[in-house]
């Protein structure tokens, strides 16, 4: 792994380059031409808006992750003008907490094929299955950021609000729980159908046997990306499921990140993740103008958690005024 001050972090007016470094031409052009071609369509008024925003947005983001301990990813995506900043976009890293976006998608999906209503009850039980060899598995609720459905075992909570705990306060019960009713593999079957296709949701939290073995969600800043464009646009199931997520993902309890420093008005449908060393967010940004941005930052292998942490609510912030001013 590269340190973060020698890594590309290319921003495009009208996309990202590194795509067209993965492309398998028609034609063997080579990338500098390319590149040189991409440039010959601008004018030399837009190339120096280019040197003198998007350049200096570079260096201050690389500043500002290279200074810390750890790796990290960004993925940008201005919804108004098409603009995109990508960093690091097709690494790997554990998923965390963000790939119960992935199963809230799944839920609408299948509410949407009539397969259940997001009215219908569950019975909690904490008695999961290990992916490995079924052998059963229970959670500890020192492990969870959300203790209250521990008191109700034997209870009925419907599906929404299972889905709810699990995006706003990230109940790894109620995670487990809506991952055996929809199934991991129609989950990932639906991330890979959107265009994802790094991403992993293998399994629900906590899982020792399958951790064991390196069976672990993972995911890319660029996939995540993907997820919430479908979601910011309406894509994601239709467009009254979006909506409905959106309006989940707005009561986030989580908000150190993203929203962290950003102005009231500003608001943020995002979810976060967060286990030792590895710190997510990722979601939408809604201006008071009614323009939206996709922001995506995960980390890992952090050593100052809480100065990762600020560097990485600066990036957000950094971004939210280049945006403001553009």
């Amino acid at each position: 792994m590269y340190p973060v001050s020698a890594c590309t972090f290319l921003f495009c007016t009208y996309g990202n380059l590194n795509y067209f470094s993965r492309m398998k031409p028609v034609y063997q052009f080579p990338l500098s031409f390319i590149l040189i071609s991409w440039a010959s369509l601008l004018t030399n008024s837009s190339l120096a808006a280019l040197d003198s925003s998007l350049i200096k947005l570079q260096q201050q983001v690389q500043s500002l992750l290279g200074a810390q301990k750890g790796n990290f990813a960004v993925a940008f995506k201005d919804l108004s003008s098409g603009k995109t900043a990508f960093f690091n976009e097709h690494e790997n890293f554990h998923a965390a907490s963000t790939m119960k976006t992935p199963v809230m998608i799944e839920i609408y999906k299948q509410v949407k094929e009539k397969r259940f209503k997001l009215t219908d009850s569950i019975v909690l039980k904490n008695e999961f299955k290990s992916i490995v060899d079924g052998s059963l598995y229970s959670l500890d609720t020192t492990d969870d950021s959300e203790a209250d459905l521990y008191k109700h075992i034997g209870e009925k909570r419907t599906v929404y609000q299972l889905m709810y705990e699990m995006i706003t306060v990230s109940s790894n019960f109620a995670t487990n729980t809506l991952i055996e009713k929809v199934g991991a593999k129609n989950v990932l079957q639906t991330m890979r159908s959107y265009g994802a296709n790094d991403i992993q949701v293998l399994r629900g939290v906590e899982d020792q046997e399958a951790f064991d073995k390196g069976l672990n969600n993972t995911t890319t800043a660029y996939d995540l990306m993907l997820l919430f464009e479908k979601i910011a646009s309406g894509k994601a199931v239709n467009k009254k499921s979006s909506a409905a997520m959106i309006n989940i993902l707005l009561d986030q309890k989580f908000n150190e990140i993203i929203p962290a420093q950003l102005p009231k008005q500003v608001k943020v449908a995002h979810k976060t993740g967060s286990i030792t060393g590895v710190e997510h967010d990722s979601g939408i940004v809604f201006l008071p103008d009614g323009r939206k941005y996709i922001l995506v930052i995960l980390s890992k292998n952090l050593i100052d958690t809480d100065a990762s942490v600020k560097a990485m609510s600066d990036v957000s912030l950094l971004i939210y005024q280049y945006i403001s001013k553009h």
